[in-house]
């Protein structure tokens, strides 16, 4: 296939996806606006936007992220709120339903008996865990265990040998599709029952009813039963055993004596040096150490088995890297999927194949400029290009706004191979960065998230290998850019970079709240939003630069929104929110007028949100429990309702506040000790009972019964004359 001739370079740079692909409404770029030159626009919600980014960042960026720790992942927020995500969901940590082999391969186990073939086999090489012994206690005595783990970390293994040393006749493996409320009816069978990765959310709890259900049947048909899932905040009443995988040294040792047999050889291997090397490195997954293990039985002293042993440790990995970009024999095609795969690691197949012939593309119009690209239209299977690649595939069921879809996803076997083949490629073969350059904003423009924030995630591992060269020929040019798009991915970018560590991102973008280009300070007020809920630690300097550009003033409309949607984000750090408040009320106290309207404006907005993981949810929680933090938020609380800028903002946050507790007994709990402390004045009480006498059901109906309550704690003695 040839490819037709490209555009004029750069003419489509700033080009937006179609109208109705961004998140948060229509792409906004065409309508202008007077101020700065910045144009007017319907601006992509703020929260939405950090949403996006958590859910398609691949899961490398932010496992090597050492201090990595905010609450959107790894906390009670991990995951997408309901009808919050646009379009394909792609988490790093979502619960996935594995079928090992390839796209068309049927995924064995998923119903039905397990073969005892696979329980002995997986009998003799099985390391107990710390507390698998308790485990099997608590199983024996309880017939139902919830097995709770981080990824990869061997607890289905687990959770089959606890039912194989309870000596069960046979084990059953539920459907992935059964769910919490019919676990029990699934029970048929004598013997063990293990149920893999239960797909949990905020609408689909696993309850201990259901517990309670299934042990009744157990009993019954003298059954156990052992659920697994990634640590999760959707247990109600349930106690999950905490699964510690063994150490990666004993799941080696095992592994050797199950295929060397003889105690002295596997002395001798254990005391090799690329084997100590493995275990001096830190963690291993049980998986990893085990196929660690088959290349470690297979030594038989000569420099190819010493050298596969090496091919474990990291500059084996760079190494390897380096070869496969230098070599003469590899085709241009073969080295674009590579780079095309290092972006897309564990995304749908398909992304990596589609967009690596793109790139491709990209390649032959530098290389030979004299002649059209083509393309082939056929050419090696999935199976054969992962192969080469040193990649696997697998089935995975994706979540996306509209269910689950099965997708074919690939990945690289060694999980650090994209940081370090994109690093080669930037820092080790200069002479491709046009192409690269051309075809990472290609991807910043394609319609489809996932894409859009895998390219500001290469862009963030190319920072940490060259940041000057990164900033001057990506990121400000994105920054700088009047188009919308391009300054979300920019702020993308930084907010990766800044997670990977690169050196003085947060510098750069304390200094671009200030700059005198208004687009690189529209991008760096929303790089603060979007780093500072995943990096708790940065709230403080974050709050700052944001306050020192409010107190700059001559913001426009468009910037000053941004200002206050990305302060309101800095309310979603989960334990540092009560800080954050600390904060507020000190900037209350400045003598700048727009850096206390920043504060109130930032309150008031995030005070309006009724999604999981929202303030109102951290009040009722925790917040109102905390006397420093009550005290706080109810002065914010005070403050905007008095202030007649904020006035109107703040009673309806109070709504929303007022409808989620009719839905809730823990924030109308929460409303009932709050609202007497918003009361001071003889207006302030007048100003609250107006508006809940007023307020109504989102469809017009009758006031809910919680703001009859709360008036009656406004004002007790004065009977509601509407409701006579």
């Amino acid at each position: 296939m040839t490819v037709p001739p490209p555009t004029t370079p750069g003419a489509l740079d700033d080009v937006p996806p179609p109208e109705g692909q961004w998140p948060g409404g229509p792409h906004p770029a065409s309508e202008a606006g007077a101020d700065y030159g910045e144009p007017e626009e319907r601006t992509q919600e703020a929260r939405a936007a950090q949403r996006e980014l958590v859910a398609h960042t691949p899961g490398f960026i932010f496992s090597e992220a050492a201090s990595f720790g905010g609450s959107l992942v790894g906390g009670a927020q991990h995951g997408v709120s309901a009808g919050g995500s646009a379009r394909d969901v792609f988490m790093g940590g979502k619960t996935e339903i594995h079928h090992h082999g390839t796209a068309s391969a049927s995924a064995a186990y998923v119903s039905g008996e397990i073969p005892r073939q696979r329980l002995d086999a997986l009998a003799g090489v099985f390391v107990e865990g710390p507390s698998f012994a308790s485990d099997l206690a608590r199983l024996r005595d309880e017939r139902v265990l919830v097995l709770a783990g981080a990824h990869s970390t061997g607890r289905y293994a687990a959770a089959l040998m606890l039912l194989h040393r309870l000596g069960v006749p046979a084990v059953h493996a539920l459907s992935a599709e059964t769910g919490p409320a019919n676990l029990g009816t699934r029970l048929t069978a004598p013997g063990g029952h293990v149920l893999r990765d239960l797909p949990l959310s905020r609408n689909r709890p696993l309850r201990e009813t259901h517990l309670y259900a299934a042990r009744d049947r157990l009993t019954k048909t003298d059954g156990y039963l052992v659920v697994t899932l990634e640590n999760s905040p959707f247990l109600l009443g349930v106690t999950p055993s905490v699964w510690e995988p063994p150490e990666a040294a004993e799941v080696l040792r095992a592994h050797l004596a199950d295929l060397r047999k003889d105690p002295g050889d596997i002395a001798g291997l254990l005391a090799l040096a690329p084997v100590r090397d493995f275990l001096a490195r830190g963690a291993h997954r049980p998986a990893e150490a085990a196929r660690f293990a088959a290349e470690v039985a297979r030594y038989d002293g000569g420099e190819e088995a010493a050298a596969r042993l090496a091919d474990f440790g990291h500059t084996a990995l760079e190494q390897q890297c380096r070869e496969w970009l230098s070599d003469p024999e590899a085709t241009l095609r073969d080295k674009a999927f590579l780079i095309s795969l290092a972006v897309f690691d564990q995304a749908p197949y398909v992304l990596a194949a589609e967009l690596a012939d793109k790139l491709y593309v990209h390649f032959q119009r530098l290389q030979h400029p004299e002649q059209p690209p083509e393309i082939p239209l056929f050419g090696l299977a999935a199976e054969t290009r992962l192969e080469r690649a040193q990649a696997e595939g697998e089935v995975r069921d994706e979540a996306t706004e509209w269910g689950s879809v099965p997708q074919f996803t690939a990945y690289f076997k060694k999980e650090n191979t994209p940081r370090l083949l994109l690093g080669e490629v930037w820092t080790g073969h200069p002479s491709a960065r046009p192409a690269l350059i051309s075809w990472l904003k290609e991807l910043a423009r394609d319609s489809r998230p996932v894409v859009r924030t895998r390219a500001a995630a290469a862009a963030a591992l190319l920072a940490r290998a060259d940041l000057p060269s990164t900033v001057a020929l990506l990121i400000d040019g994105w920054a700088v850019s009047k188009a919308f798009g391009p300054r979300v991915t920019a702020a993308n970018t930084l907010t990766l970079a800044q997670l990977l560590d690169a050196p003085v991102v947060l510098r750069l973008l304390t200094q671009w709240c200030t700059d005198t280009h208004w687009a690189r300070r529209w991008t760096a007020i929303r790089a603060f939003g979007l780093l500072t809920p995943l990096r708790p630690d940065l709230a403080g300097p974050a709050l700052s630069a944001l306050a020192a550009r409010a107190r700059a003033g001559g913001s426009s409309r468009t910037e000053s929104n941004n200002l206050v949607d990305s302060t309101a984000l800095l309310l979603s750090v989960g334990a540092r929110r009560g800080e954050m408040l600390s904060e507020l009320v000190r900037l209350l106290h400045h003598d700048t007028a727009s850096v206390r309207a920043l504060a109130l404006a930032a309150f008031v907005r995030a005070c309006d949100n009724a999604e999981e993981g929202a303030l109102v949810e951290w009040y009722a929680d925790t917040g109102m429990y905390e006397v420093d933090s009550a005290r706080d938020l109810a002065a914010l609380w005070r403050t905007a309702l008095g202030d007649r800028g904020h006035t109107r903002g703040a009673l309806d946050a109070l709504h929303t506040w007022v409808r989620l507790a009719e839905r809730r007994a823990d924030v109308a709990q929460a409303l009932e000790l709050l609202l007497p402390a918003l009361v001071v004045t003889a207006d302030d009480r007048k100003r609250l009972s107006h508006e809940l006498v007023g307020l109504r059901a989102p469809d017009g109906g009758a006031r809910p019964p919680v703001a009859d309550r709360l008036l009656g704690l406004l004002i007790p003695s004065t009977p509601d004359p509407s409701r006579s």
